[in-house]
């Protein structure tokens, strides 16, 4: 393993997530190196255009970690595709809309589309909430191979009261998600917020993203989310459809139109 390497990447990492440029005692201590091997690697950073120092010798990051990161999302297809689904999503329920993707135990939040409304749920693209809190995690944990959650097992804390902190449980509620074809944060994640979401198949059936709306607890209650349920629904199989998957319940229906005639 490149130690060097990795304190350069974790350096990157604080700069990109720093809201105001940082400067190098700072990021030190921060990053619990010594001054004079941070001051090194910003120089480097600096040098290959990832860094750059302003008046007060304090470092912020260049747009071209953006440039990189644009062209990653550019190879998301899902996100291509989902774009007027997400739209009308948005429009219909008047609530943000989320589209997700797993990595790990975390969902990233791929695209989004605020709410119009004053009282909204906070969120911004690129950012992480844990998949086990929130709707489109759920979505996405519940079509995983089996055993997945296992290995995160020491990761499920008590965010809310309303949280699941066991693999039993977890369990118990990703079936339900695969029976119903929707997951439901119910204040997990925060409690002011809840929302609903749905998987999204590729061609493979292999679960590649989820759409969800999420809200504040006070307007999303239980029947405005099962009202919305079948709308969410919609808009991850439409996409799916987009993607080229076929749904089971398609599939059992043309073998049935072209089984032998009687």
């Amino acid at each position: 393993m490149d130690k060097t390497l990795l304190k350069g990447l974790a350096l990157l990492e604080a700069l990109a997530r720093s809201p105001r440029p940082r400067g190098v005692t700072d990021l030190a201590r921060e990053q619990g190196i010594g001054r004079s091997n941070a001051h090194r690697t910003l120089q480097t950073l600096t040098a290959a255009g990832f860094v750059k120092q302003d008046e007060t010798s304090a470092y912020s990051c260049t747009l071209k970690l953006f440039e990189l990161g644009r062209a990653v999302f550019d190879r998301i297809d899902v996100a291509k595709v989902a774009e007027p689904v997400i739209r009308a999503l948005a429009e219909k329920t008047q609530e943000t809309v989320h589209l997700s993707v797993l990595d790990g135990f975390e969902v990233i939040y791929i695209r989004k589309i605020d709410s119009p409304q004053p009282v909204r749920a906070y969120s911004s693209i690129g950012s992480r909430s844990p998949a086990y809190c929130v709707a489109t995690g759920k979505a996405l944990l519940a079509h995983q191979e089996p055993g997945y959650c296992d290995r995160f097992a020491d990761r499920l804390v008590a965010h809310t009261p309303q949280a699941i902190t066991s693999l039993e449980a977890l369990g118990e509620e990703l079936e339900h998600i695969r029976r119903q074809g929707f997951a439901v944060n119910r204040g997990e994640w925060r409690e002011s917020v809840c929302g609903l979401a749905s998987p999204i198949f590729d061609a493979g059936g292999a679960v590649v993203a989820a759409i969800g709306i999420s809200g504040p607890v006070e307007r999303l209650r239980r029947t405005l989310l099962r009202r919305f349920a079948p709308d969410v629904q919609a808009a991850a199989n439409s996409i799916s459809e987009s993607l080229g998957h076929v749904s089971a319940d398609v599939r059992h229906a043309g073998a049935a139109r072209d089984g032998p005639s009687r």
